[in-house]
Parts: C-alpha cells; sequence; structure tokens
C-alpha cells in the first residue's frame, strides 16, 4: 500500500477526528477512535457513542449501584493494620488466661460476669453486690477454651475488614455498644440468668457488617446465612447460649451500622458522634425498665 493509499483509507484514522490517525478500534463498533475519544472498558476501549448507548441502556440495578459508588463513601477507607481488633483480641485472651489460675480464677470471673441484679444497688439482697460495669466486662470472660476460641476468630475474622473501613474509634464504638445491647437485652429478657462471653458484640460486629455491605452494594448473602444459622442454634435445646445477648448485640450493631452508613459525609460527623451517644443513653435508658418487671 503507497502513502497516498494509507491517507486515503478512512480506517486509519480517528472516525471523530479525521485528521488524528490511529490504529485502536472500538471493542463494540469496531470504528478506529484516538486516544482522546478512548474509554477504558473491562475488555478495551469504547469509543464516546457506544459509551453513551451502553449508559442509556443500563438496567435500574445497574443504573442504582453507580449511584452508589458515584457518591462519598458511606464509611471512608482508613487502611493500616486492625490495632484495635488484635488489642480486643488480646485482652480478652489475657482476663481468660487470669479466670484459669486456681483460686483467683473465680474471683476474676464473679468480678466481670454479667448477672442483671448486680447493677441495681436496690435489689432485695444484701448478698448481691454493686457492680454496674459487668453491662461492658462481660466480652472478657468467657466459659471454656472452645468458647473464647470461637468468639475470638469471629473477631479476628470481621476485625481485619471492618475496623479498616471504619477506623479505629469507630469501631470500637461499634464493639462496646454491642456489647451493652446485648447486656442491656439479657437484662429485659433474662433478668436471673449469669451470662459471660463477647458473643453479644460478635454479633453487633455482624450485623453492622450486613448493613454497611447492603449500603455499599455489596453481596452479603453468604453473611445473612452464617447470621440466620448462628441465630438459629441460639433457640435449639442442649445449647447452652444466651439468645437474648445474641439478638441484642445484633439488632444495636445493625443500627449503629446504618448509621455510619447514613452520615458517611465529613461534614456530617457531629451528627454521627451525637447519634451514637443516642444510642448509648436509649440502652442506659432501657435498663430502667427491669425494676419495673422484676422487683
Amino acid at each position: 500500500m503507497t502513502s497516498a493509499d494509507f491517507q486515503r483509507n478512512t480506517d486509519n484514522y480517528c472516525y471523530r477526528h479525521p485528521d488524528r490517525q490511529s490504529f485502536v478500534l472500538c471493542q463494540r463498533c469496531l470504528r478506529t477512535i484516538c486516544p482522546e475519544c478512548q474509554t477504558q472498558g473491562a475488555v478495551g476501549v469504547i469509543c464516546p457513542e457506544c459509551m453513551a448507548e451502553q449508559r442509556k441502556n443500563r438496567t435500574p440495578a445497574q443504573r442504582k449501584a453507580e449511584r452508589r459508588w458515584s457518591r462519598p463513601r458511606a464509611v471512608a477507607t482508613y487502611g493500616g493494620r486492625p490495632v484495635v481488633t488484635y488489642a480486643i483480641i488480646a485482652v480478652t485472651a489475657f482476663t481468660y488466661l487470669l479466670s484459669l489460675i486456681p483460686g483467683f480464677g473465680d474471683i476474676v470471673q464473679n468480678a466481670l460476669l454479667f448477672w442483671a441484679p448486680t447493677i441495681y444497688p436496690a435489689f432485695p439482697s444484701s448478698l448481691v453486690p454493686f457492680q454496674p460495669w459487668t453491662i461492658l466486662t462481660v466480652a472478657l470472660v468467657h466459659a471454656s477454651f472452645w468458647h473464647i476460641g470461637l468468639n475470638m476468630l469471629a473477631l479476628w475474622l470481621i476485625g481485619r475488614s471492618l475496623e479498616p473501613l471504619l477506623g479505629r474509634w469507630r469501631f470500637l464504638a461499634l464493639y462496646v455498644l454491642s456489647v451493652l445491647g446485648g447486656s442491656v437485652a439479657v437484662a429485659l429478657l433474662s433478668f436471673t440468668t449469669p451470662v459471660v462471653g463477647a458473643s453479644g458484640a460478635i454479633f453487633g460486629l455482624f450485623g453492622a457488617l450486613l448493613v454497611i455491605g447492603r449500603h455499599l452494594g455489596a453481596n452479603v448473602t453468604g453473611i445473612a446465612i452464617i447470621l440466620g444459622l448462628n441465630l438459629v442454634i441460639g433457640f435449639l435445646p442442649g445449647f447452652n447460649v444466651s439468645w437474648q445477648a445474641h439478638v441484642g448485640g445484633l439488632v444495636v450493631g445493625a443500627l449503629v451500622g446504618f448509621i455510619f452508613a447514613a452520615t458517611r459525609s465529613p461534614r456530617r460527623r457531629g451528627l454521627q458522634i451525637l447519634l451514637l451517644i443516642a444510642v448509648a443513653a436509649g440502652l442506659l435508658a432501657l435498663l430502667l425498665v427491669p425494676p419495673l418487671l422484676y422487683f
């Protein structure tokens, strides 16, 4: 082919800019396009006309997903190591080791486990100590090696993904509020039952992960199935678990996750803090109900 033939062949030039030589074809219409007209697609470049047609033919689900991803992120990706997750695991493991010391272990367990009557100084018994801190320290004590092992494994699996997504302080707030939610549910629904373990907090992390993942458009089917199976196990006879703590932690965790998603913008940080304080205040207010029911 002579140089004249080459120049007369329009396929050697961008169809939108005839003066620009190019050898790149649109993957849909196969017309030649210059670098300015190229939009990178999944399997090659696309010309502006094909891109406009592709956007016009999007399904409602695709448009909804694009709107979500084009907004400011529901939560910022802070990256880094999940320091809070590791710290919680370390403190919980240390507490469990203390509980194994003969003689001293019983003192640790009794001082940290949650038994609803111990948070009410007016409970009608002089033998019941006043231990309000146990609404949170319950997450530090466990009944067996398998109990703490499974809880800490779940915390590690969830925390290493969720903590970098939320940031350390948000993740810590989520964990603490989920523990509180589990204790409040136990006080309301099973007042005289002593409980131990971080299961309420773990279910709270599951709930938050489910809500945030759904908001970001992620596939949360696997999380929902695991969560459902664990909830069902709590209701089966023969399993000595506190389903009340599970449900309480799950509800609070999902609520906190929704707050994080709804206040994703940096300018709503103040609102986010106020809503978290409101959740904590509401849970503490619910602790005023058991005396009316059980005293």
